[in-house]
């Protein structure tokens, strides 16, 4: 579909919706430590602020920042592919009534603009949640025309992460003044839980002597920039298209190379390339999570944990 067919679409958004898109998920992004703030029922009244976000990290973020005073639907659906991603109308409907859009930005959501103009909402708070952090470049030219200039998976980095929750927390203050207290304190609460996740696995990878994996596609490089690790993948930034017998031949040599004995595969990039090439140097294919969807019912933290654990197993090998 066409970008001009989208912003067409998009342009016939019905103001006002009667209700939000997508169903509610209450579950939170890591359990934390609350405080007494954070613990506290709410006295800014019995309304949750509503906040439509664009995927399930963006869910997630909000959820642990948030917790029992936002009510959060998801634009795209869990077992979408976010990058081929399209909105029609119907899909972008509770936009009219929502007080918060979280987006991650970077080129991930290109409609993300256009769909705010179409809500036509005075009291949407629109959060960018990238916003203030250190783009990665694209280098593939094609990559670079279809998808825009950086590569968009900073939530797959505790750092990145960081940023995108004390911009929500920003966003949610806005809306909600009243509960800025209890929006700063869940923020400090998991904004905690990430450093100390980043503490552990930097002391072990700076010790490990290999630095280099290889993932089914290049979703990992703000994490190898994190931890000062090198990815190599099957499929590009944006999972498009099975390698030529060139690459993969690359690849083979890649992995003898750098001893690599696993190859990650994420949960919606096909498996059998993958899968050939660990056939044929030797590796075990296992899975990584790039958190875009609802994967295995597990939190964010919960899943950053299981990535960090594997690539850290994979590199002592």
């Amino acid at each position: 579909m066409s970008k001009k067919i989208v912003a067409l679409l998009l342009s016939l958004l019905v103001v006002p919706a009667l209700s939000a898109c997508g169903s509610t998920n209450n579950s939170t992004a890591g359990s934390s430590t609350s405080s007494s703030i954070a613990s506290q029922t709410s006295t800014a009244g019995s309304e949750k602020v509503k906040v439509s976000v664009t995927f399930d990290a963006m869910k997630e973020f909000t959820e642990a920042v948030g917790k029992d005073r936002v009510e959060v639907s998801t634009i795209i659906p869990d077992g979408t592919e976010p990058h081929d991603f399209e909105p029609k109308a119907q899909d972008l409907t509770g936009l009219s009534s929502a007080q918060v859009f979280v987006y991650s930005g970077f080129g991930m959501e290109s409609w993300a603009d256009q769909a705010v103009k179409a809500a036509n909402n005075k009291n949407l708070v629109a959060v960018e949640a990238s916003k203030g952090a250190t783009p990665i470049q694209n280098t593939d030219a094609d990559e670079i025309k279809e998808h825009g200039q950086y590569d968009p998976h900073i939530w797959i980095s505790l750092k990145g992460a960081e940023t995108e929750a004390e911009n929500i927390r920003d966003g949610l203050i806005k809306a909600d003044p009243a509960s800025a207290d209890y929006f700063k304190q869940n923020c400090d609460d998991f904004v905690s839980q990430l450093e100390s996740l980043y503490s552990e696995y930097n002391t072990k990878f700076q010790a490990a002597q290999n630095k280099s994996f290889v993932t089914g596609h290049a979703a990992f490089a703000y994490l190898c920039r994190d931890f000062g690790l090198e990815q190599n993948s099957v499929e590009d930034v944006f999972a498009e298209g099975e390698p030529s017998a060139q690459k993969l031949a690359g690849l083979v040599d890649y992995c003898k190379k750098n001893n690599v004995k696993t190859i990650f595969v994420e949960d919606m990039v096909s498996p059998a390339v993958s899968q050939t090439l660990a056939d044929q140097v030797g590796a075990k294919v296992e899975q990584i999570y790039t958190i875009e969807s609802n994967e295995d019912d597990k939190t964010y933290l919960d899943r950053m944990k299981s990535n960090l654990s594997e690539i850290y197993e994979s590199l002592a090998q």
